[in-house]
């Protein structure tokens, strides 16, 4: 059973800057893709971030170019790097396994993300 352990959040100024990481119970070299999602106070869980086995990033318009994915399969840790930080990006983090875009595993206790203006 694949278990997550999300880390790195934190209280932070608007344009600042986070590093998340996802801690994976198992072996990540065999899962195809790994994902970030977010969920703010009254709103549903977005995915936010995606990458491939084969290292393809996908991101939400709303933090393109601000936000990094990548994974360290040896580590089998994944890494959200999150600059120019704003008020919207404020949520709980969490990190998941997908097939076909939808989540897989059971959720972490996910990382607070705390952006001020």
């Amino acid at each position: 059973q694949v278990q997550l352990a999300e880390s790195g959040g934190g209280l932070v100024q608007a344009g600042g800057s986070l590093r998340l990481s996802c801690v994976v119970s198992v072996n990540i070299f065999n899962i195809r893709t790994m994902g970030w999602y977010r969920q703010a106070p009254g709103k549903q869980r977005e995915l936010v971030a995606s990458i491939t086995s084969g290292y393809t990033t996908n991101y939400a318009d709303s933090v393109k170019g601000r936000f990094t994915i990548s994974r360290d399969n040896a580590k089998k840790n994944v890494y959200l790097q999150m600059n120019s930080l704003k008020p919207e990006d404020t949520a709980v983090y969490y990190c998941n396994a997908l097939v076909r875009l939808s989540p897989i595993a059971d959720w972490g206790q996910g990382t607070q993300v705390t952006v001020s203006s």
